[in-house]
């Protein structure tokens, strides 16, 4: 009995010491990730994880336009092998919208239409967006305009040279580890701590800002951080008005935040569903028009959709692009393979939401599953 109590206290004394020490070293954060991430059987970030967050509503308006569905809506099955790789990646939606309608749709495990689920980084085009509305409204200057105008805490150093265009383009040169395995990453602290806003203001620069690609997410956490100061408004509040709205979205969103009516993490977290994110691949598609009104503007968009820097022409301002068959294609892209795709040269539109997606194989900038979906939705097409 003596023994048992003595191993009782030693274990009570130990987990006593730990929970200190991370209090001490400020990995606290890692109290709610276990308890969400760990404790739901994931190892990462998961595709219904909204549901354990506090977030900000981005509202539908009170005229929601409903897509145009084809005359050939649902009449050519999925390829087999696209089956078997839905089944094998945990697929939920995956919808194929041609010429303004939807001429493919098909959902899984327990998915519909108005099912929300995780954008991860597709979130990231859409922060540019907003970054493009607010030039547009003349809230902000340019693709130009230097960081410090809006948080000079940032006037030393490397970071004095950062530019908002440097942010959305991901060559900012800040010290950022873009890890979403590793439980000592910035980007596992930023997901789950509780005061996001004083971990971005606490970034480094330690490479020349505006030279070269590196994709890290608190690049669009700062910029969205400067879009809400440019506008005076909350990120959510910005899209509801600027896109929501006007795109005639059908469902509400949520945004997660890091705490109760606190900040939006700009970088991911948009619950949302299939159809509703493919309006964004729509309007890029438009170049920046809905229904004879130019929400964006056209040039914004084009340079939006063209890489920055030859050695890095997998990327533009918050979007990911490719030359794939030939054709010029820009996607939204976000973890666990969330991707909106648009094909201007056909005028196409892929959407896959699901809870995995497959490792880079081919040296590629793009995982091989991005590939798999253009092949499959084209031979889709081809057997109409």
């Amino acid at each position: 009995m003596r023994v048992f109590k003595k191993i009782l206290i030693g274990l009570l004394a130990l987990a006593l010491i730990l929970t200190l020490s991370l209090y001490l070293f400020q990995f606290d954060y890692l109290f709610k990730a276990v308890r969400i991430t760990y404790f739901n059987g994931h190892t990462t970030a998961f595709l219904d994880d909204y549901n354990y967050f506090n977030n900000r509503k981005i509202e539908k308006g009170e005229q929601p336009q409903a897509w145009h569905i084809s005359k050939e809506y649902n009449q050519t099955k999925p390829t087999q092998r696209l089956e078997d790789w839905h089944k094998q990646t945990g697929t939920v939606a995956f919808v194929l919208i041609k010429k303004d309608s939807i001429w493919s749709e098909n959902y899984y495990d327990n998915y519909t239409k108005d099912s929300k689920s995780n954008s991860f980084s597709m979130a990231k085009s859409i922060v540019t967006a907003c970054l493009g509305k607010a030039i547009k409204d003349g809230k902000i200057n340019s693709l130009d305009q230097k960081l410090t105008d809006f948080f000079p805490e940032f006037k030393k150093g490397k970071t004095a040279q950062i530019t908002l265009g440097d942010l959305a383009s991901m060559a900012s040169g800040l010290n950022w580890d873009e890890s979403y395995y590793s439980p000592f990453s910035i980007t596992t602290r930023a997901y789950f701590d509780e005061n996001l806003s004083q971990l971005i203001l606490g970034l480094k620069g330690i490479e020349a800002p505006g030279k070269t690609y590196k994709y890290l997410s608190g690049n669009t956490q700062l910029l969205a951080m400067c879009i809400e100061k440019a506008t005076g408004k909350s990120l959510a509040d910005y899209v509801t008005e600027s896109f929501w709205k006007p795109l005639g979205m059908e469902n509400d969103a949520l945004w997660q935040t890091d705490s109760e009516n606190g900040m939006v993490k700009a970088y991911c977290c948009i619950a949302s569903n299939a159809r509703d994110f493919a309006r964004f691949g729509k309007l890029y598609l438009q170049k920046g028009n809905w229904n004879g009104t130019q929400i964006l503007d056209s040039a914004f968009v084009e340079k939006s959709t063209t890489p920055r820097f030859k050695d890095s022409p997998q990327y533009g301002y918050g979007w990911w692009l490719s030359d794939y068959k030939n054709k010029k294609i820009f996607n939204m892209r976000g973890h666990l393979g969330q991707y909106v795709i648009v094909i201007p040269q056909d005028d196409l539109i892929i959407v896959r939401l699901g809870r995995t997606e497959h490792q880079n194989t081919n040296g590629s900038p793009h995982t091989d599953d991005f590939y798999l979906y253009i092949d499959e939705a084209y031979a889709m097409l081809e057997q109409k």
